[in-house]
């Protein structure tokens, strides 16, 4: 039980590194650019946490929606 209990965690923790593992003392990690689709969607979150305004939420969409196309 132990065991399996150290094997979910260590798979949690690789998840939450975003899948970086050290190996053999090295690093091995990928840049991860977000898409359009996502930037809006974290824009979005920003606006209904109160973050960021509505005249900054449409700028800034704009400015994803005209660099995307």
């Amino acid at each position: 039980m132990i065991r399996r209990t150290a094997i979910l965690v260590l798979g949690l923790s690789v998840i939450m590194l975003g899948g970086c593992l050290a190996v053999g003392g090295s690093r091995t990690s990928t840049a991860v650019q977000p898409t359009t689709g996502q930037e809006l969607i974290d824009l979005k979150r920003a606006l209904d946490c109160g973050a960021i305004t509505q005249a900054e939420f449409e700028s800034e969409r704009a400015s994803f929606l005209s660099c995307s196309g």
